[in-house]
């Protein structure tokens, strides 16, 4: 009988973990990395994994507030991110915008180049 309870105990418990990591995994948000030593701008986006692919729309927009790329790309299914890269020379210096759309969506993040 002990083993009954501790083997349920553990099963409710397994599942209520693995729940708690899939809401975890909800949130929609982007971030940017510089790489100064590999002339970089790398993005990426992350969202919740889906059974199917999933488009989503990368814009970079410069500090004068124009739009000097806007990328379809595709998030195949099961996977929960997306990256984008740029190269630092030839950008406009100061505060860059990266946004993207999902669906109904909209995410960005700023950085900042000197």
């Amino acid at each position: 009988m002990k083993k009954i309870v501790y083997i349920t105990v553990l099963i409710g418990s397994l599942l209520f973990a693995s729940e708690q990591d899939f809401h975890e995994d909800e949130v929609k948000e982007a971030d940017c990395l510089i790489l100064k030593d590999e002339n970089s701008i790398i993005c990426k986006y992350t969202s919740p994994r889906q059974m199917e692919d999933k488009e989503v729309i990368f814009e970079w927009i410069n500090p004068n507030g124009e739009t000097t790329r806007k990328r379809t790309m595709v998030i195949p299914a099961g996977h929960g991110s997306v990256y984008d890269f740029r190269y630092i020379s030839g950008r406009l210096k100061g505060v860059w915008t990266f946004r993207v759309f999902d669906e109904q969506d909209s995410v960005s993040t700023t950085f900042e180049l000197n």
